[in-house]
């Protein structure tokens, strides 16, 4: 059952509320970044400690980690350890190929959202996303998938991965374009609306503009709506064991 990220619903509210009392335009509340930009492939420098801190101070209350493949960067575990302690919210995408045999570098925090890239069921690829998915939870990890939309999209597939959420309880679904083809897009709000949790598929429509944009241009037209529904969450909800 996809659950409500209470702790995520709050750090936008405090955001928002922050930005009113401070007189501040309206900013955004996610910040992409790929980590080929900071990292050292096959090394645990960073490029850059000035760009480490940047991302540590960044305003916006989401990152999101994407690019190719963040697991192929050895210092990936510590990079994201450090970007969730500095109070950011973290969401990880990866294709969760090598999530099974890695996970053992991350550690369980409230603030730290590991999501599976999952489009399709059928490959080899998406069956070792699938045991990786189900490695993170054991683990105790706050877990997401992250659904691509492209413009063959077989809207069994949807179904499909909807009855694969239910099975695995996994905690969120994120349904995005992966293009900004005017019939992608379509096709992806359409999507969307399979998603039981509204915060989701909202959220969901702040990371397709981000992502399709690759600047953090969204901003918090609906943080009083993320609010609202944080308020209502049941006790629980965030369901992150800290190992």
């Amino acid at each position: 059952m996809v659950r409500l990220p209470a702790r995520l619903t709050l750090k936008l509210a405090k955001a928002r509320i922050a930005q009113i009392f401070n007189s501040a335009p309206a900013g955004p509340i996610l910040h992409c970044v790929d980590p080929a930009e900071v990292l050292h492939p096959g090394s645990t420098a960073p490029v850059s400690r000035e760009k480490v801190h940047a991302l540590m101070e960044n305003p916006a209350p989401v990152i999101w980690i994407g690019g190719n493949e963040p697991l192929l960067h050895a210092g990936i575990g510590h990079f994201v350890c450090a970007l969730a302690q500095s109070g950011h919210c973290v969401f990880l995408e990866t294709d969760g190929v090598a999530l099974r045999r890695r996970i053992h570098e991350f550690q369980p925090q409230p603030e730290l959202f590991l999501a599976v890239r999952l489009d399709l069921l059928e490959t080899a690829d998406s069956a070792l996303a699938a045991e990786g998915l189900r490695a993170a939870r054991l683990s105790g990890f706050f877990t997401v998938i992250h659904t691509r939309v492209h413009e063959d999209l077989d809207f069994t597939q949807i179904t499909t991965l909807r009855s694969l959420i239910a099975e695995r309880d996994v905690d969120g679904w994120l349904v995005t374009a992966a293009s900004s083809n005017k019939a992608v897009v379509c096709k992806a709000a359409e999507a969307r609306g399979v998603i039981r949790s509204s915060f989701w598929r909202r959220f969901s429509e702040h990371m397709e503009a981000a992502l399709l944009s690759q600047v953090p241009v969204t901003e918090f037209r609906d943080s009083q709506a993320f609010a609202a529904e944080g308020l209502h969450a049941e006790a629980g909800e965030e369901g992150v064991r800290i190992a």
